[in-house]
């Protein structure tokens, strides 16, 4: 073999592994974000029923953002291209072998949709174009205790949903305590709607209604202090002081809770406990799970 045929000959089987490295590396495209829905990715959908642009991911992301040049947007051709993602997506597939979660609020928090592996489907009413996270193999232990998420610290459930034992009527809400002068925080947010301060002693009683227009739903905390610089119209959110645990409407200081109830709708006002034989919020269970927490 001459010595130009052996140039040719390691040329040629350079050239061939080149493009079998080339072949092998060409399912990383998949990684990018094209717009295009391939295996492996995440997509959400403009429309519902998996129409529309689509906006493709291979991992979780915390905050989409809302402006351009800065936001997630929808890549692929149709309905919605260029659009940020954010509070925008109506339906997704997920294309990956992971459970992908879906969240209302930034940060991985609030109300939540799984799409298990293969799924493809609408959001939820709750979320669709209420979409700001998502996250790839959720922890089955994400959900925060909501007696510790009230306080930002140790709290306990002092009598459940429906819990009264000796005392007549159907508990409403979910009475916790830590004790007096403890922050009280907004469970979930909203815009407060009634307010009634109250005072000390049995016939005292304080009312916080904070009612969430997205999710239809209105929380009510009783018995706590409002803060001073708490007002009707005021918009509150997630997580942010609203009270005091105090025993505004409580016969004694030593029985001081923050008794939180969840209507669905829009109410000023608590449903009738103490004597009351009639139920007439639903259980709350499912609905503070969708929120984040575990109801203890």
């Amino acid at each position: 073999m001459t010595t130009l045929t052996r140039i040719l000959t390691a040329a040629t089987a350079a050239m061939a592994l080149g493009g079998t490295v080339l072949a092998t590396a060409s399912p990383a495209s998949a990684a990018n974000r094209d717009g295009i829905c391939q295996p492996g990715e995440f997509c959400y959908y403009f429309n519902s029923n998996t129409q529309g642009s689509v906006s493709d991911f291979t991992g979780s992301i915390g905050d989409y953002s809302t402006t351009q040049p800065s936001c997630y947007d929808f890549k692929g051709p149709g309905a919605g291209k260029g659009k940020c993602i954010k509070n925008a997506a109506a339906s997704a597939w997920n294309r990956s072998s992971q459970t992908v979660r879906v969240y209302f609020n930034s940060g991985h928090t609030g109300a939540y949709q799984d799409f298990a592996p293969g799924a493809k489907g609408n959001l939820t009413p709750t979320l669709k174009n209420q979409n700001a996270s998502h996250k790839f193999s959720p922890s089955s232990s994400a959900r925060g205790n909501m007696s510790f998420s009230l306080y930002t610290a140790s709290g306990k459930i002092t009598c459940g949903f429906d819990g009264y034992r000796s005392t007549p009527g159907r508990h409403e809400g979910i009475d916790i305590a830590r004790g007096v002068g403890a922050n009280v925080h907004a469970l979930v947010a909203g815009q407060v709607i009634n307010l009634a301060r109250g005072r000390t002693g049995r016939a005292g009683l304080s009312t916080i209604a904070i009612y969430n227009a997205s999710l239809k739903k209105t929380v009510i905390y009783l018995h706590s202090a409002p803060l001073s610089s708490l007002r009707v119209g005021q918009q509150v959110s997630r997580g942010q002081i609203i009270a005091k645990e105090s025993w505004h409407g409580v016969s004694s200081k030593s029985s001081a809770h923050t008794h939180v109830e969840m209507r669905p709708g829009r109410h000023a006002r608590a449903a009738k406990s103490v004597g009351d034989p009639h139920l007439e919020n639903p259980n709350p269970t499912s609905f503070w799970n969708s929120q984040g927490y575990s109801v203890r």
